[in-house]
């Protein structure tokens, strides 16, 4: 009786119960293990910097990283994924009997290789700070110094919003990087308010 109340329960949760998050605010996300800040890195494409540049660009993370003690980082695609399209055209290609079909499937899979190289560089680079039990007064100040100071060592950098996260986690959990407006319920965008 237990295991079907239980079974009962997690089918009437919402989305955001079952992975954990209680509330999305102005600035972080709020869970049982405390609220998380993010904030979006922007990447540097070492491939064109010398040794000595890159060594120096992980010596700045290096001083911004150990002032802080509750810190994450997660890096996340932000693009599409093409290889199950891919796996299928080379699948359809090999099965295909007519040539000119062959041609086309081969010249889909070069638009779909041009795409994904494109995209290749389309990454999202987070610093996470878990915020616990910290006073709402010490909040604001805290985030300020932590953003001043990846922009002091050169970090091109900013505090992820609502409508950051709600991305973030759109990319984290369903790979879903098209989505312009991420909605609170499901088919909001529909309703029209105040009728």
């Amino acid at each position: 009786m237990n295991r079907k109340k239980k079974q009962e329960a997690r089918e009437k949760a919402s989305t955001r119960q079952l992975i954990g998050i209680e509330d999305i605010t102005g600035y972080s996300l709020v869970t049982p293990h405390g609220d998380l800040v993010f904030f979006m890195v922007k990447p540097t494409n070492i491939s064109v910097l010398s040794d000595s540049s890159i060594g120096a660009r992980i010596y700045a993370l290096m001083n911004v990283l150990k002032g802080i003690s509750d810190i994450e980082m997660l890096c996340l695609n932000s693009r599409e994924n093409f290889e199950d399209n891919k796996n299928y055209l080379k699948a359809r290609m090999d099965a295909e009997q007519n040539p000119v079909i062959r041609k086309l499937l081969a010249q889909d899979m070069t638009a779909l290789d041009r795409m994904q190289v494109q995209m290749a560089t389309a990454r999202k680079f987070l610093i996470i700070i878990r915020l616990r039990g910290e006073k709402e007064k010490d909040v604001g100040p805290y985030l300020s110094r932590i953003e001043k100071s990846l922009k002091d060592q050169g970090f091109t950098a900013r505090r992820a919003g609502e409508t950051d996260i709600k991305r973030l986690l759109g990319v984290y959990y369903e790979q879903n990087v098209t989505t312009e407006m991420y909605e609170d319920y499901d088919g909001e965008r529909w309703v029209i308010l105040g009728e």
